[in-house]
């Protein structure tokens, strides 16, 4: 009976399944056997402003191993090993132990198509060639600091490609495929297929052309000076786009892992610095907003003056005596500088150098960005005098590269303070314009009145100070000049950031621009000296790429003079040389031979311009390969062999057809290479 009852409900049970509830089943078993697959996304392009191609995803060759299916080991391993950077027994001992863990795992990535198609040919059981997209950068280094890295695996590390990697990646797509318990697929089975959505692409402020001219030129500088590095920034004051960001040492993100991880910092954001003579502008902006100040006031310049319990010095060691505050600014006094902050007062210079956006982010589209360090009044408990003084001048306050440019920005820009930004717009793989940046005004600090006023008075620190080595003929320049003692544990030490900042032309404002050069291991390390000419030959070539007009009168009364290349010679050589070409030489250190200068060669600076140069002692120079002239206009054979550090001897003119010494000849740094150019 109780049989009976059991086997009863076991048919009922088996009916009701088999009636009401197949759909639900029949679903579950189909989902046991469909066997998903990622397909991944295309990851955006990065563009610079005029759709010049920096950063693109391309097909690249994976090995994916499954263990288990390598019947084996050892022979896998002997073919794999010659096509591989890896020896026969890592990867026997990767197959063995990832076999008793039961898991697939991949072998290699980034495989070129020769490799590719050689290991393919192997069929060895359990090896798998999978097309993945990777990241490419065609330009190489250019622009590195300021696109980052994207990794292996298509996701964004750092700069612009961590930022914005949520917009660039995209979302995977997937395909789901009916196997049998094998992992067959079943002839006629079901599939499912949910497309990939591509990434947007990113367009950026960076000119690509401005990009490559602030790259050169400070590489040039800093092994001139053997900097331990350098930046130079440059922006647009008037919307705070940012037109190139240039740090040296450099990285190439195609192979970031053969640098040094420091090489891939992007300074002028993460970094900050104690900006010396250069923060005096904004000193300046607070006194004369405040109407505490004009040309005419006459301040005492003594070789120290004592405040707050201790001493600020003059970079006179005898100081300058009566002077006008316009003579203290032509000359860069910090005595005059601090006794106007300690006047002001934190209370009222406060509020300025925060409206200037010191001591506070910029919120630029940018990771890792620092604040810079600016003291609260009423912050410093002990000596809160002194080190007001001393912020007067620019020590004892900190700022990053970025917000000391965009404050002096604002000066160029009727006192307007902009927000920076990196990304212009962001667009779908349509081309279609989902979001564009709209310039944004962020403060006004200072009247556009007092703006002007502070304009006039860094032309006149170019024109008449210790910024004259950044004037541009037929351009006025408006600058100032930056000598900072780099802090140490209980102190200063003795290295120093030379640095120039400045815009140009002073009466429209195209561009401003930043010179940092950091830790000179020359015997001269001023920032007249060794950024002024730098930033000099950055806006004349930037200028003259925008199409800024000169003033005629001043250019037909002036003929400029092109800057030889005198790297390699000696001393005496390099003199006569630079005195033929109506220029004289400063020595920036002692040796035998150049081994570099500033300005770099090519520059068009004025006659009886001084020409800074740096020696090093080896009577062997070293060898470089010439390159392959074939095909390259003029413009560009003399620019890419002042890059190398050769000398042009040209024949004719139009299209390079040969060279001598050939492509490849390995010969010293700084000879002539002769070129014959045809129509």
């Amino acid at each position: 009976m109780v049989f009976a009852l059991v086997a009863g409900a076991l048919i009922a049970r088996l009916m009701y399944l088999q009636l009401y509830d197949k759909a639900r089943y029949t679903k579950l078993a189909l989902a046991q056997r469909m066997q998903p697959t990622t397909i991944d996304a295309q990851r955006g392009n990065i563009y610079d402003r005029n759709y010049v191609l920096l950063a693109k995803s391309i097909e690249a060759y994976s090995i994916h191993v499954v263990p288990n299916r390598a019947r084996d080991p050892r022979d896998a391993a002997e073919k794999l090993a010659p096509y591989l950077e890896r020896s026969v027994e890592e990867i026997e001992k990767l197959l063995i132990e990832y076999d008793a863990k039961q898991t697939s795992f991949w072998l290699a990535r980034r495989l070129t198509l020769e490799t590719a198609q050689a290991i393919r040919q192997l069929q060895i059981p359990g090896i798998y060639l999978i097309t993945r997209p990777q990241r490419f950068y065609p330009q190489g280094t250019l622009a590195a600091h300021v696109i980052g890295i994207a990794g292996i695996d298509n996701q964004g590390l750092e700069g612009l490609e961590y930022y914005y990697d949520e917009l660039l990646r995209g979302t995977p797509g997937r395909l789901e495929t009916e196997k049998d318990a094998l992992q067959r697929k079943i002839p006629g089975g079901a599939e499912t297929f949910i497309s990939p959505e591509n990434g947007y692409d990113l367009v950026l402020t960076i000119d690509s052309v401005i990009q490559y001219i602030a790259e050169k030129e400070l590489q040039s500088a800093v092994n001139a000076t053997q900097s331990t590095s350098g930046c130079i920034l440059i922006i647009r004051p008037s919307t705070g786009e940012i037109l190139a960001n240039a740090v040296y040492p450099t990285f190439d993100p195609n192979n970031y892992q053969a640098y040094p991880q420091g090489n891939r910092r992007n300074i002028i954001v993460t970094d900050q610095y104690e900006p010396g003579s250069t923060f005096k502008i904004f000193t300046a902006a607070a006194a004369l907003d405040l109407g505490i100040v004009d040309a005419n006031r006459v301040f005492n310049s003594t070789a120290s003056w004592s405040v707050g319990g201790g001493t600020v010095r003059s970079s006179n060691i005898y100081g300058y005596g009566k002077i006008t505050f316009k003579e203290a600014f032509d000359r860069s006094d910090n005595i005059t500088f601090a006794q106007l902050s300690v006047e002001m007062g934190p209370e009222r210079f406060y509020p300025y150098l925060s409206s200037f956006g010191l001591g506070k982010k910029t919120g630029i589209d940018y990771p890792g960005e620092a604040a810079g360090t600016l003291p609260k009044p009423g912050q410093i408990k002990y000596g809160e005098t002194l080190q007001w003084a001393n912020i007067g001048f620019g020590q004892g306050v900190a700022v990053t590269p970025l917000q000391l440019l965009m404050g002096v920005s604002a000066v160029a820009n009727e006192g307007k303070l902009m927000r920076p930004y990196y990304v212009a717009e962001i667009r779908d793989q349509q081309g279609k314009v989902i979001k564009s940046t709209v310039p944004e005004v962020v403060n006004q600090p200072i009247s556009a009145e007092t703006a002007h006023k502070l304009t006039e008075y860094l032309v006149s620190a170019v024109e008449n100070g210790s910024g004259s080595r950044a004037q541009i003929v037929g351009i006025e320049v408006a600058g100032k000049t930056g000598t900072a003692e780099v802090p140490t544990q209980g102190g200063y030490g003795e290295d120093r950031v030379a640095s120039f900042v400045g815009f140009a032309p002073a009466d429209n404002p195209e561009i401003a621009v930043l010179v940092v050069l950091n830790c000179p291991q020359t015997d001269v390390r001023y920032g007249g000296v060794l950024a002024a000419p730098v930033f000099q030959t950055v806006v004349e070539q930037t200028l003259d790429y925008l199409g800024v007009a000169r003033k005629q009168s001043e250019v037909r009364s002036t003929n400029m003079v092109v800057v030889p290349n005198v790297r390699n010679y000696t001393a005496a050589q390099a003199e006569k040389i630079l005195k033929d070409n109506k220029l004289a030489a400063n020595y920036l250190n002692s040796g035998t031979l150049v081994r570099d200068q500033i300005p770099s060669p090519g520059s068009r600076v004025l006659p009886q311009s001084v020409v800074n140069l740096s020696f090093y002692e080896d009577t062997n120079p070293a060898l470089v390969q010439v390159p392959n002239l074939i095909g390259m206009s003029m413009r560009d054979v003399s620019a890419l062999l002042v890059e190398r550090g050769f000398q042009l001897r040209p024949k004719g003119s139009g299209i390079a057809i040969s060279q001598y010494p050939e492509a490849g000849t390995a010969i010293p740094f700084g000879s002539v290479i002769e070129v014959e150019f045809q129509p």
